[in-house]
């Protein structure tokens, strides 16, 4: 199959899945668009929300409808890095035998990811950068294709511990869940409150998945595009000659390198989703919000005056 045809498969597709999902999940369209972004682009995805707000429900539904394995993990302040990756034990005959942990799944669930210490918050880290997991000096590859789905909420600060940066940059998207509208509120509670169930149908099988993910590796980029997003990442950094002065007062710290390859790479996906053979600015900008959320880090000065980093990415275009 050609590119070309391969890439109007893969708008029919997604189009489908799109259905699929919004029969179980009322609105969000952005929030979907977004993770169906950094699925297609082989990414992870951090949900922050407030609670109540079908995170975890939406997870689920999506990799219902991708025809995917999938697993849930609550993270809890008690967890251990082998509740996630799986521990050896001695079977019968006194050999040591390797029992492997939910991360040996397609989709994983993390749930309340900030719930959970920095040691077992890093024992997700090898897994989302290398695919890979160490256990007892055993390298043991993971199923593909294979994403992290963490979900986080704002607003419990009570025994949480943040993110570190340097793990926050391995999520491609920070995707930011609002309440409903008035109207959506009413369409979720008239549809969660009978006893009418929907099927979740899967679309697609894993192989089918790994091939859109080397199609969109294979959409070809102008030049001019990829100096539009590394610009657009270099803005971000205070002391890099292209700040200006709004962001030397506003931010302490910009985005590295893997923004300027994640927004590529989603912008090649938001391309070819909607039928383009190539990506140009305009797609860069669509995903360029859910790609910076999270790796800039604002200063006292921008708390204090109230300034978003959704509104810092708006000054930057």
């Amino acid at each position: 199959m050609s590119d070309v045809t391969a890439i109007q498969n893969l708008v029919e597709k997604q189009k489908a899945l799109k259905e699929e999902i919004s029969k179980i999940i009322v609105g969000q369209e952005e929030v979907v668009n977004q993770i169906v972004l950094s699925i297609f682009s082989g990414g992870h995805a951090l949900l922050v929300g407030v609670p109540g707000l079908a995170k975890t429900l939406m997870v689920n539904t999506i990799s219902q409808a991708l025809g995917l394995d999938f697993k849930r993990i609550q993270f809890t302040p008690d967890l251990m890095p082998s509740d996630i990756l799986g521990s050896e034990i001695l079977d019968e005959s006194r050999n040591f035998k390797f029992i492997k942990g939910p991360i040996f799944s397609n989709i994983i669930l993390a749930d309340e990811i900030n719930r959970t210490p920095p040691k077992t918050q890093a024992a997700l880290l090898e897994a989302m950068q290398e695919k890979a997991v160490t256990i007892a000096g055993q390298h043991y590859q993971l199923d593909l294709p294979f994403f992290v789905l963490a979900t986080q909420n704002p607003i419990e600060q009570e025994g949480t511990y943040p993110l570190p940066e340097a793990q926050l940059d391995r999520f491609m998207f920070a995707v930011k869940l609002d309440y409903p509208s008035f109207a959506e509120e009413v369409q979720v509670v008239k549809s969660t409150t009978t006893d009418f169930t929907v099927q979740v149908n899967p679309l697609f099988t894993a192989e089918e998945i790994i091939n859109f993910q080397q199609l969109i590796r294979r959409v070809p980029v102008a030049d001019n595009v990829i100096e539009y997003a590394v610009t657009l990442v270099s803005k971000t950094r205070p002391d890099n000659p292209l700040a200006t002065d709004f962001i030397k007062n506003y931010l302490d710290w910009g985005a590295g390198p893997r923004a300027s390859q994640n927004l590529i790479l989603a912008a090649k996906a938001n391309a070819a989703l909607n039928g383009k053979f190539s990506p140009d600015i305009e797609d860069v900008q669509a995903v360029a919000t859910g790609i910076l959320r999270h790796r800039i880090i604002k200063n006292y000065k921008a708390d204090a005056e109230g300034i978003s980093e959704e509104m810092i990415i708006k000054k930057l275009f």
